[in-house]
């Protein structure tokens, strides 16, 4: 481990808002997150190497729990998950939504309750929901017809399994329409314009083992606007007083799912949890007593806005080319670590670090490693006019939807994950290694 004295000054002019609330610039140029100056991380683990701010992401956790005091917060795993995740995330409080049997095991094998876990997925397997049975998780979110049978016949005559529906609302939201998920037109969830939804639940009802706990919907990522949310908790109660119009139902739950959006760069929008919070109480409320319904649980499932800002990717450079009137710095990772901008276009805000810039700013495109012309990290960003091959690149907001959406491309080995907690680093995740990837090679 490393020990540091603890460091004074502020952090970095450049991006404070996008960077750890830990970070600070003992020496210029030099930043530390967690006591630990990155460029020491560097050195020690080598590049590509992402880096989590322990105390960061509790701090997120704890914001959760205050904004949303009566709900269940649940950590959506696909964002990252590892055994220190996990552990973090029980110690907080906080519940789990996992998308997968090897998500699901990794939690329950890490000590976490499955009570508190809820599986989702468009397309759950034989194994995912076998799986979930075995271990006994809280909520299986169906999300199409065909699992309402195979869920049933799973659990077996004697055997009950709580669920939920997830809901389509008909809502546009997200910062990227890959991302968007509340509309009618794409893969997830069972639509109330066209009545799916209703015939699901009629059908659920009609299985004794399945118990329907609540309606589920989720209208997209980086959703950085409360009004949404606001009208996606006036047409998930509409749908509940429905129901209980036609079935006598009352439901006890309603998850509005995730897809909080964060800044990425300066001056980027955010979602405001605590208007978020106040209004979607105030709505939900408001909305159930026109209905003449009770107030259910409320759920909601951050991933992103829990383990992005506390992450910081970084990379060394390989390369630097001037060519068609463009700069080009090529660092030692890329879309194998971080597809992010080639699926969606994500901007982000890196800077040098390790030695201050000692000259002039200029635009400059940062690229990935790979074969692949698409492999850009950050376009047109400002970087010292200075910076050359064996300098250091620190990419901030890199804690969700880096490591987890990570490829083997090209076979370069996926970054290793450290922790800095209190002036201390410590490996999370080891770098994976050509062995690794050799032994998985068993045909000749």
């Amino acid at each position: 481990m490393t020990t540091l004295h603890q460091p004074a000054a502020p952090a970095p002019s450049a991006a404070p808002s996008v960077w750890p609330a830990s970070t600070t610039e003992p020496r210029p140029g030099d930043p530390a997150v967690g006591g630990v100056p990155l460029s020491e991380i560097a050195d020690r683990f080598g590049t590509p190497v992402y880096v989590l701010d322990e105390a960061e992401v509790r701090a997120r956790c704890r914001t959760y729990r205050r904004a949303f005091p009566d709900a269940d917060v649940l950590y959506a795993a696909k964002a990252f998950l590892c055994r220190a995740m996990v552990r973090w995330m029980a110690e907080e409080g906080l519940g789990l939504d996992v998308c997968s049997a090897g998500e699901l095991e990794l939690a329950v094998t890490a000590g976490f309750r499955p009570e508190r876990i809820v599986l989702h997925g468009n397309a759950k397997s034989p194994h995912d929901l076998d799986t979930a049975l075995r271990l006994g998780v809280g909520r299986v979110v169906i999300d199409s017809p065909s699992e309402i049978a195979r869920l049933a016949a799973a659990v077996g005559p004697r055997g009950r399994q709580k669920v939920m529906v997830r809901v389509v609302p008909g809502i546009s939201a997200g910062g990227h329409e890959k991302i968007r998920t509340g509309t009618d037109d794409q893969k997830f969830g069972l639509s109330i314009t066209d009545g799916h939804a209703q015939h699901a639940i009629a059908r659920i009802l009609s299985q004794p083992q399945l118990e329907l706990t609540g309606l589920h919907c989720h209208l997209g990522s980086q959703i950085t606007s409360v009004k949404p949310y606001l009208a996606a908790v006036r047409r998930m109660v509409g749908l509940m007083a429905r129901l209980r119009r036609q079935h006598g139902l009352l439901l006890p739950e309603l998850d509005l799912g995730g897809g909080h959006g964060v800044a990425y760069r300066p001056g980027d929008a955010a979602l405001d949890l605590s208007a978020l919070a106040r209004r979607v109480r105030t709505e939900l409320a408001a909305a159930c007593a026109a209905a003449g319904l009770p107030v259910p649980r409320l759920i909601v499932e951050p991933g992103r806005a829990v383990a992005g800002p506390a992450g910081i990717a970084l990379y060394r450079v390989l390369a630097v080319k001037r060519t068609g009137g463009h700069v080009f710095v090529a660092v030692d990772g890329g879309m194998s670590d971080n597809p992010r901008p080639a699926l969606y276009g994500v901007r982000y805000a890196p800077r040098l670090i390790g030695r201050p810039g000692t000259a002039a700013e200029a635009a400059v495109t940062v690229a990935g490693r790979h074969c692949e012309a698409g492999d850009i990290l950050a376009d047109g960003v400002p970087l010292p006019g200075d910076v050359r091959p064996g300098d250091l690149l620190a990419v901030p907001v890199a804690g969700a939807y880096h490591l987890s959406m990570a490829s083997g491309y090209n076979l370069v080995g996926r970054p290793p994950v450290v922790a800095v907690h209190d002036g201390r680093a410590r490996l999370l995740v080891r770098r994976e290694s050509l062995e690794d990837i050799r032994v998985r090679d068993v045909g000749l």
